[in-house]
């Protein structure tokens, strides 16, 4: 890979938020390139997906990335997607637990999961006190792991018109369940078609991660740079900002159409620029380029 310049992407005045990347945003290059590319970058830290890239499930090498690269792991996202369902086996909850477990060995604070899926009946009806238990036994440490539920979207497969399929269980929206911490993720709120800025006002202090990506009104999961879509992140961190917020800001965006480092690098920069302006004490405008490649979506992140 070329060797990149380290660039200043925030503004004067630093956020005290931490801007951190997941590895998903620069599949299908592995994780060892997602710690390179964030240290280059000055990001704040590293999200691990885990899921087959053999790294993310290993924490003896995700440890070794963190050194190599001088990039903490600030959060895991648990094997819970429908690509990664057969990663650490086939029991969702034993997968919850293995990923407490691993965030916890890397002094990682956040474990973000999914709701179970509809056909996950066993897992599903405990899902919720499960999900109340890990947190509950964090409580007893000074440096325990948060479990923060992240809201999904409604299925509405073309054969059944506007018609919703009930793909998760209990529901794929936190706000109706009593989860003890949130991750909001944009992309997703654009599929529901919900207003990120009042999901932030609606989760309250329950909210502790959040999943900058945007979105439109297409119905695809898009995880776009964002400035690229009509989510408003702009205010969304700026609200973020001024409410004291002390979670991480994950980028978790798509560069799978990316057809070569530099236009990758263009959007994980953009996207990096754009959270720190806007999570500044006194924000910047900035509004990122547009993408030198055709935009593909992510699907189901």
């Amino acid at each position: 890979m070329a060797a990149i310049v380290r660039t200043m992407a925030g503004p004067r005045e630093p956020s005290s938020v931490p801007v951190t990347l997941s590895t998903a945003s620069v599949y299908p290059r592995r994780a060892a390139f997602a710690f390179e590319v964030a240290a280059e970058l000055g990001y704040d830290g590293v999200e691990v997906m885990v899921w087959s890239d053999a790294a993310t499930q290993d924490p003896a090498a995700l440890q070794h990335l963190s050194d190599e690269h001088g990039v903490p792991i600030r959060s895991v996202h648990a094997p819970t997607l429908l690509v990664s369902q057969r990663v650490w086996g086939r029991a969702p909850a034993d997968k919850l637990r293995r990923s407490v477990d691993m965030a916890g060995e890397l002094g990682a604070r956040t474990v973000v999961v999914h709701p179970p899926f509809r056909w996950q009946y066993k897992y599903a009806r405990q899902f919720q006190d499960l999900v109340h238990e890990l947190n509950e036994a964090s409580l007893d440490q000074a440096d325990g792991v948060t479990v923060a539920v992240e809201n999904m979207y409604p299925w509405k497969p073309r054969s059944r018109g506007d018609r919703e399929l009930k793909a998760y269980l209990p529901g794929w929206d936190p706000a109706d369940h009593d989860y003890e911490a949130v991750t909001l993720d944009l992309s997703h709120a654009a599929i529901a078609q919900q207003d990120g800025l009042a999901l932030v006002h609606g989760f309250g202090d329950k909210l502790r991660h959040v999943h900058l990506a945007d979105g439109t009104a297409s119905g695809r999961d898009e995880h776009m740079v964002p400035g690229r879509g009509d989510m408003a992140c702009d205010k969304v961190l700026e609200e973020l900002a001024r409410r004291d917020y002390d979670g991480d800001v994950v980028v978790e965006i798509s560069t799978r159409k990316a057809r070569t480092a530099s236009e990758r690098h263009a959007d994980l920069q953009a996207a990096l620029k754009f959270a720190r302006a806007h999570l500044a004490p006194v924000p910047e405008p900035y509004q990122p380029p547009p993408p030198e490649h055709h935009h593909l979506p992510a699907d189901a992140w």
